[in-house]
């Protein structure tokens, strides 16, 4: 079991396990990490510049959304992470957004289908996960709307 974490390309998700415990899910390979979900991503946005609680208001800034709010980990990778409940329940699962294939609903739960063939069934609703994606979808564009008006200024 791992002491820490950083996210990077090749995580899909970080799934509570119980108190102090998560499941990383990488694109060839799943570990355990003895720190809760929040707190890896937290640490993961301190590891590339900022904090969980500055992502957190920079989304407020951006889209309008306190309440669940997706979190940009990594900027210019555009590497962004959506929680499955409130982050301050200790149950909360964050899922890369760019990872995401598919969704589709399976009895009250959904099944996430990756980009590279794996699966996740988690127990929350169809729409929940559904808005989730569209609350992240709109923050990676408006981030990427104001990189090419930056760059457009620029050339």
């Amino acid at each position: 079991m791992l002491e820490g974490y950083e996210i990077n390309n090749a995580t899909i998700a970080i799934l509570s396990i119980k108190k102090g415990c998560s499941r990383i899910i990488e694109d060839k390979e799943d570990f355990l990490v003895n720190k809760d979900s929040t707190e890896i991503i937290n640490d993961s946005c301190k590891f590339f510049g900022s904090s969980y609680m500055g992502r957190f208001e920079g989304t407020k800034n951006l889209i309008g959304v306190n309440y669940k709010s997706p979190i940009i980990v990594e900027e210019s990778r555009e590497i962004i992470f959506f929680p499955t409940s409130s982050p301050r329940f200790q149950n909360c699962n964050w899922i890369c957004l760019k990872k995401i294939n598919s969704i589709e609903k399976e009895n009250k739960k959904t099944v996430l289908n990756f980009k590279n063939g794996r699966q996740l069934t988690l127990d929350v609703s169809y729409h929940s996960i559904e808005n989730q994606i569209l609350r992240s979808t709109l923050l990676e564009s408006k981030i990427r709307n104001r990189k090419n008006e930056t760059l457009d200024k620029h050339f």
